[in-house]
């Protein structure tokens, strides 16, 4: 059976759910899921699991993000991106290069930010979106995020608009934690020039330690299936340890071993971050925690295991920004 990750270059116009069903297509087989949603404006990598892979997901959704993009000012739309009708346009005739700068500065960092009314967290059970959608007023509360990186490339002048009303756009990099929207950082940036601003172009270059040069298209996907087999992309992803033959057999039967060198220390590894565990072939044989003077196994993916009907398993789910 395939198993192990594909990192799709997510074409534009395309949901991240559309990018599952023609993957399903692809690799013939029903169980596919993805990494972290991109919006369908947005474009760049999306990180696929195949099979026994869609276990890994879990760990890849939490993992910093590196996008490219282009921040419009002097317009407001209802989504915060150009897919949104305009609500606003102002003048942008005394915005300067320093304040500009200034402003992604303040943005830059541990910060408290609100998600897009349009974005897919669900309130009282329903999609945020959907709720706009209906005519209803929704407000998101604020939550931490950390920017990492956010830089600014080029600032220019430019016609927007039927009013061709003269827009200032920012091309910009951000490296950022899970659960950023980086089209409320546009909104954000406007609102903090009090121009308002919204985002029209977004690429996704990284996820974790996936980049845009391990990336294919759908076109060439379905030419040839490139995938990262499980543990190469396990060994790229969490910590790494190496067991011995007896070490992989008690594992592979659900069993505890003697815990990690790093066990005690800020580095020993959790159950939100566990280590990989390789059987002296090569093979990954799971995932582990450090429990005391003991690790034990979070998920386990050993045949041999499989075959007596006793792997953990994992939640496989498809999860989304």
């Amino acid at each position: 059976m395939l198993s192990g990750l594909v990192i799709v270059d997510k074409p534009q116009g395309w949901t991240s759910h559309d990018v599952v069903g023609r993957m399903r297509r692809i690799a013939g087989t029903r169980k596919v899921g993805h990494a972290g949603t991109l919006d369908p404006m947005a474009t760049g990598v999306l990180v696929v699991g195949i099979n026994k892979a869609t276990r890994l997901l879990t760990y890849i959704v939490g993992t910093s993000k590196t996008y490219t993009a282009t921040i419009r000012l002097g317009e407001s739309t209802v989504t915060d991106d150009a897919e949104g009708e305009v609500t606003a346009t102002r003048t942008t005739t005394g915005i300067t290069e320093d304040a500009i700068r200034t402003g992604v500065a303040a943005l830059t960092g541990e910060i408290q930010q609100v998600p897009s009314s349009v974005s897919a967290i669900k309130v009282n059970g329903e999609r945020a979106y959907a709720r706009v959608r209906s005519g209803e007023e929704v407000k998101l509360a604020a939550r931490p995020v950390t920017i990492h990186r956010f830089e600014v490339h080029e600032i220019r002048r430019v016609r927007a608009g039927e009013a061709a009303g003269e827009a200032v756009d920012v091309d910009v990099t951000v490296e950022c934690s899970s659960g950023t929207y980086i089209r409320a950082l546009a909104r954000d940036l406007g609102e903090a020039l009090s121009v308002g601003g919204h985002l029209t172009a977004l690429r996704r270059t990284q996820v974790g330690p996936y980049t845009l040069d391990q990336a294919h298209t759908l076109e060439e996907l379905a030419e040839k299936l490139d995938v990262l087999e499980m543990s190469d992309a396990a060994r790229g992803l969490m910590p790494n340890r190496e067991l011995s033959e007896a070490e992989t057999t008690e594992i592979s039967f659900g069993r505890r071993i003697a815990a990690g060198t790093d066990a005690g220390t800020p580095d020993a590894a959790t159950a939100d971050k566990p280590a990989a565990a390789f059987a002296p072939d090569g093979t990954l044989v799971a995932l582990l925690a450090d429990a005391g003077s003991y690790a034990k196994p979070v998920l386990v993916f050993a045949p041999d295991n499989e075959k007596h009907g006793n792997a953990k398993q994992g939640n496989g789910k498809q999860a989304g920004q």
